[in-house]
This record gives structure tokens, sequence and C-alpha cells, in this order.
């Protein structure tokens, strides 16, 4: 399942003044569109070929202009400051050729044009499926000016040059992921002329500017005003062409694949589009360059998740805060019941779920409140006026007079109050509002060379069975306990155990080599509230006497979850029938690495 990774060279990252870079949606490759805006002049494609090229080229082209005017050719579904273009570039002394609608709007807003069947001497056909296909069109776009073959071929049909080309693409992202859409409906969204002229205008870009972004329009005029040369910005307004056209391909080819093959997860090949949401200052470390990208591929929208949070206050996001609030907010995400979460270098120190939210926050802070200060804190309940003055006052449990500190909050909303008061905590409190992240979502990691790609770990105690395999049955609310630590496991980092009674997470160890020292870890912080309470394990216990198992009995937990498999499994449930401990199997594993 090859992905592929775009990325321009240093030189072609650095944009031409006055160009903003669009967003990209999908393609097939892991294509990141830069946002950047400079500001630098263009000279005409008419001027510069004229003085780059022979005396009889020169006159060739003169003789191909239409009444001594340069031609821009405009056709556009977004129509987005459409009457400012075209008024601008009739008074810069253009002669417009259009579509449609588009002509249509010119029009209105008393712009001159000459539709594009005047000088195809063709009309319209197939319910609008061919209008531009046509040499007086794409010769017009794609003539090399430098060519002396090419204007006589031009001159020959009677066929003039386009300076300029101003496209957009029928909205088929928009339309697909807009709610039920027919197949049919689906294909004749697909935009063939567009991409086409598109594709031409930037193969020419030397000659031909070719825009598809409004936010152009400025300094596409100012360029066209001074009459100036600059090859980079025009290399920069044809990758942004090229982009759009991938995108807009990539969005077809994802939403063709799920039309085909329902089902199916791993196409043969596929690419995950990526829209620069911010240059972050720096990356895990500060000599690492880092940048933010949010993820634009059909199945994202409404998703859901970190990568669309919307920041409320506080300080710029950091690589590792974007790590940090991901990893808390899905783990609070998957608690029905009001439940807080503190997240530490991606692992939960502290989770609590209370019908109280703010009894929740006190515990998942008690449950390591050395870890919780400088951490994240994340809620699956809107922040009202209560539970705000309570993260803002609350004071460390460790000594009783600290008022705990936190990178970032994180929650479904907030009230007006709420979010007011938490604003006055700290000018740097990153204060974040998320959507719960969907389900069934594909989940890629890169490595040297490749990428892994999975099904996202969407398993919810409700949906495994908790098989008891110890003499003694645990009780309800052992089973309970089970079910929680169960969960919070799946968020802690492998080797993981976690240590949890009446929704509460008491200690976890986690990144440990050994699952043994994972199990000394979280005794250790969880103290002598483990005595009773329930102990979740990732995976299974590859030894039990005078190791992990044995350890957890003798420190006095009540009930060990675990997945099961090895083939000391036996050893496992004789130690426990030996200290009266229960044992479930989930036959589930829950590795995080």
């Amino acid at each position: 399942m090859p992905l592929h990774l775009l990325s321009s060279s240093a030189a072609a990252a650095k944009p031409a003044a006055g160009l903003r870079l669009a967003p990209l949606r999908r393609c097939h490759s892991f294509a990141p569109a830069p946002r950047h805006t400079d500001r630098v002049a263009l000279a005409s494609s008419f001027s510069v070929a004229a003085r780059s090229a022979s005396p009889a080229v020169a006159a060739a082209q003169t003789e191909l202009s239409v009444s001594g005017k340069k031609q821009v050719l405009i056709s556009l579904s977004d129509k987005t400051d459409l009457a400012y273009l075209g008024s601008g570039l009739q008074g810069l002394g253009y002669s417009i050729v259009s579509t449609g609608g588009t002509a249509s709007s010119l029009e209105a807003a008393g712009v001159s044009v000459t539709k594009v069947e005047e000088i195809t001497h063709f009309p319209e056909m197939l319910d609008g499926r061919v209008i531009t296909s046509h040499p007086s069109v794409h010769g017009g776009i794609l003539a090399r000016r430098d060519q002396e073959h090419h204007l006589k071929a031009l001159k020959d049909h009677g066929i003039g040059t386009f300076d300029v080309v101003v496209v957009n693409l029928y909205p088929f992202y928009d339309k697909v992921t807009s709610g039920n859409i027919s197949f049919e409906d689906g294909i004749e969204t697909i935009d063939i002329g567009g991409p086409t002229m598109i594709r031409a205008a930037a193969k020419n870009h030397k000659d031909v500017l070719i825009v598809v972004d409004h936010n152009d329009y400025p300094s596409l005029l100012e360029y066209l005003k001074g009459n100036q040369e600059d090859q980079q910005f025009r290399r920069m307004l044809a990758w942004k062409a090229f982009q759009h056209v991938a995108s807009y391909d990539s969005a077809v080819s994802e939403w063709f694949w799920k039309q085909s093959n329902k089902g199916e997860m791993f196409p043969p090949s596929f690419t995950v589009p990526l829209e620069l949401k911010s240059t972050l200052r720096y990356g895990e470390n500060p000599h690492q360059s880092a940048a933010f990208y949010t993820d634009k591929s059909l199945s994202r929208v409404g998703a859901g998740g970190i990568g669309n949070l919307i920041q409320h206050h506080g300080k710029e996001m950091s690589y590792n805060n974007y790590l940090d609030a991901d990893a808390a907010w899905n783990c609070v995400s998957e608690f029905d019941s009001p439940t807080c979460v503190v997240v530490k270098h991606t692992n939960p120190c502290g989770v609590a779920s209370r019908q109280d939210i703010l009894e929740a926050y006190r515990l998942a802070v008690k449950g390591d409140a050395v870890s919780a200060f400088g951490g994240i804190v994340a809620f699956n309940t809107i922040i009202d006026e209560d539970l705000a003055k309570e993260i803002r006052e609350f004071r460390s449990p460790t000594d009783g007079q600290t008022r705990m500190f936190y990178e970032i909050v994180v929650a479904p909303g907030y009230t007006d109050k709420g979010l007011e008061i938490l604003r006055g905590k700290s000018k740097t409190l990153r204060i974040l509002e998320a959507k719960r992240s969907g389900k069934g979502m594909l989940s890629l990691r890169q490595v040297s060379g490749g990428w892994l790609a999975q099904e996202s770990d969407d398993l919810t105690p409700e949906e495994i069975t908790f098989t008891t395999k110890s003499e003694r049955s645990p009780q309800e609310n052992e089973l309970a306990d089970a079910k929680f630590a169960w969960l919070c496991a799946k968020h802690v980092k492998s080797n993981a155990i976690v240590i949890a009674k009446n929704n509460c997470m008491l200690g976890m160890g986690s990144g440990q080599p050994n699952r043994r020292e994972s199990v000394r870890i979280a005794f250790r912080k969880a103290g002598e509230e483990a005595k009773g309470a329930a102990l979740a394990s990732d995976a299974f216990f590859p030894f039990a006497w005078n190791d992990a198992v044995e350890e957890a009995c003798q420190n006095g937990i009540g009930i060990i979850a675990q997945p099961g498999g090895s083939k000391k499994d036996e050893d496992a449930i004789a130690c426990c029938n030996k200290y009266g401990v229960s044992l479930v199997l989930t036959g589930v594993r829950h590795f995080k690495h």
C-alpha cells in the first residue's frame, strides 16, 4: 500500500511575493500544501515572450493577438471576487474569453466578454460535458511563444494565444461530503475540462499565468500592472495549479474506491491530502523544524479530533502540545460518564469518572499530582463557571498550596463564563475545543521508507467478553473496576499496567521494557489504595510465579484483567487461585508503541 510523500525543495518552498499558497484536499501522495504570502511582481507572458523570441516570432505573436489585446480565459465554479478580477483585467486592456455562467456573471458586472463558443465555433454539448475541449482553446494555451513553428501553426488555424488562464473546479469535494449523493450525481460532479485547462496552462507557465485561487487575484493584477518578469512567481502559480488538480483527483479517487470497494480498508495505493495549518516554533526538540498539517481526506469530514481543534486562548501550539493534546483527547473521549483525564508526555497519569465532574477533576489530579503539574487536562463535558474556577484555583495535593499549572485544557465546549474565567488563569494557557474523535478511522504511522496502516483501536469493554478463569469469581464492583482499568490501559504506552478502583486510576506503569517493572511502578504510585483494586495489563503475562502476577497478588490486588494467550496462562491462573485473586481474560491485546 504505497504512500508517496511530496515535498518541495528549499527554493521551491519559498513563495513568490503576493502569492497565497492554497491548501490541498487529497491526492495520490502525501501532499502538504504550504500557505504563505509574500509579494513579487511578474511580467506579462506576452511581453516576456516578445523580448525573448526572434523577430519573426514576435511579429507572429502580434498578429495573433485579438485586436492588439492580450487574452484571458476565465472559467469558474467558485465566482468569489469575479467582478473585481474582471474589472481589473478589463481596465488593464485584456480581452476576456469565458464560459457559460462565468460569462453571464461578468456581463452582469458590466465587463465585456467573448463567449468561448465564439472562438471555438462549436456549441456546448453533452449536457455541459464538452465546452472548452477544443484546439482553439488548448492551442492558445499550450503554444510556446519562443517556438516559431508553434506560432505558425496557430496562425495557420486562426487561433489566438492566451496570456492568463483563471480556472477553478466543480465543487466535487463539497458535494460528496454534503450528505447522501447518488453515484450518478457524483459522476456528473467530476470536472473534466477544468483540470485539462489548468494542467495545460501550468505546463506552459513560462508564457501563461495560471490562477486557481481567488486570493491571488490582487497579486495577479499588481503583477500585470507592473509588467515585470519573475519566473519564480510563475512557477509557484503553476505548482499551486498542479496541486489544485492533484488534490481534486485525489478526492475523486478516494470516493471512487469507496463506491467500488465497500468494506475494503486498504487500497493498492492512495494519497493523504494535507493542508498546512501552522508552522511551529520547533519540533520535538528546539533544533528540529516542524509544521502541523490537517488531514483533508473525505473520510475525515466531520470526524472530529485534535486536527480540527478550535483554540480559544493561549500561546501557540507546539509539536509536543499536539501530541499530548491528542493523547488526552483520545483517552477522555472513550468514556461516557463525566470524566477528566490528565496526560503527561502522551501517557494518562490521572483518570477519573464521576457524576460530579469537579470531583472527577480532583481525583484525576490526585492520581499523580507531581506528573499532572505542567500537563494536559481534558474533559468530556462542557466546562462551566464552577469547573473553570476549580481548574483555576485548585491547589496541588502534594503541598496544598501550589496552584496547579497546565499547558493545555481541552473540552468539547465552554460556557461564556467558564471561558472567561479560564482565560484569567494564565496568558499562556492553551484553551482548546474539540469534537469527539470518529471511529473506524485508518491509523497511519511513518517508518523509514514507508508507512504502516491499521484500523484504529476502537474496542470498548462493552464489545468484548471478560471471561473468569480463576476459582474466585469477581464481584460486580470488581469487574467494573477491571473494565475501567482495561480502558485506561489502552491509552498507556506498552508495557502498560493500570491499577484502578471506583472509576479512578490509582497508578500506572508505562513504557518499560519488561512488564514486571511496569507492575512495580504502578503499585508504587497507587500505594495502599491498591489493596482490593483492579489491575489491567495491555498484554499477557509471560511469567507468573516469582514475577509480575505473584507480585500483584502479594500486594493485595483484588482482580487482574489481561488478554491471555501465553503458554504460562495456567501458571497465572494457579497463582491467582493460591492468593484468592480473581483473574479474567479479555482475549484482546492493547499494545501501544
